[in-house]
């Protein structure tokens, strides 16, 4: 004869309060709303490295000098910063590119204007002779252009602020810069510390 199995061997379930289930709602809730703000505030971290990105490298690149064709203006490792324009005039400072590097020298010269030295490195433009308070010592360089040379059309006309050392329109290797050959401006140095200002 089979025995029935009775109900009370069955174990009651137990109810959580209300007070346990709110509490844990609220962990819930602090856990949800923790993900969207860290969600967000990556997404808003790599939005602004990409904007900081852009402007740099689109409006305001940032190069290292290399080498002293430019001293005593700029100094070799000193950093600058430069505006992305091709909008420049006689005196300014740019930056352009050459065989995959960027050179930085002084516009002496627009396009159409006479560019003539004489042996002692005086620059004459238009046959006046240029005031050019940013180079110590003056020298006629590695000069192997026909004097006095025209600038051609869509170009300037640039010497570095070392004569003697560099290499620059003087010299046919590098020639005259084309204007979609300009990255900018240089305007400020930033490094080092000692040297921070405006570029002159």
């Amino acid at each position: 004869m089979m025995s029935q199995k009775g109900t009370d061997g069955i174990g009651s379930v137990r109810v959580p309060s209300v007070e346990a289930l709110e509490a844990e709602l609220k962990k819930e809730q602090y856990r949800s709303s923790y993900s969207r703000v860290l969600k967000s505030t990556v997404f808003s971290l790599l939005v602004v490295a990409a904007v900081a990105v852009l402007i740099a490298v689109l409006l305001l690149p940032v190069l290292q000098i290399s080498g002293t064709s430019m001293t005593e203006t700029l100094q070799d490792e000193d950093i600058v910063v430069a505006v992305n324009s091709s909008r420049y005039s006689t005196g300014d400072v740019i930056a352009f590119y050459y065989n995959n590097n960027v050179l930085i020298k002084r516009v002496i010269a627009s396009a159409g204007d006479w560019v003539d030295i004489d042996a002692d490195g005086n620059v004459f433009v238009n046959e006046e002779q240029l005031e050019e308070p940013y180079i110590s010592e003056k020298a006629f360089g590695e000069c192997d252009i026909d004097l006095p040379y025209q600038v051609p059309d869509g170009k300037c006309f640039v010497m570095g602020d070392h004569r003697a050392v560099s290499i620059d329109s003087r010299n046919s290797s590098i020639g005259c810069v084309s204007n979609d050959m300009v990255v900018g401006k240089i305007l400020f140095r930033v490094w080092p510390l000692s040297g921070l200002g405006l570029v002159n």
